[in-house]
């Protein structure tokens, strides 16, 4: 019996050891506090949506930038579809 004793302490202290590292007790804590919760959900939520932002705000400005170099290849076809949209953004962007 005491075999069995050491081999079940031996796994109840890999389990209180695992959760340990996981920090579960820290989890535990912001879950029952809802207003810790809250405001911590919500500075992420805000964090995601300004990266989000200049992310497209950078990648549109490129997209802008190979856009006007395709028009000055004068490709026929591209370069007129390319330079309508170029206008339009434009038009867009002073008003």
């Amino acid at each position: 019996m005491s075999i069995f004793k050491s081999k079940l302490e031996q796994k109840v202290d890999e389990i209180a050891l695992k959760l340990e590292k996981i920090k579960i007790d820290s989890y535990v804590e912001l879950m029952s506090d809802t207003t810790k919760l809250i405001k911590k959900n919500f500075v992420a939520g805000l964090s995601k949506g300004i990266g989000m932002a200049i992310g497209f705000t950078i990648l549109g400005a490129i997209a802008l930038v190979l856009l006007r170099k395709i028009v000055a290849m004068n490709i026929p076809v591209i370069g007129r579809f390319v330079a309508d949209i170029a206008q339009i953004v434009e038009v867009n962007i002073n008003n």
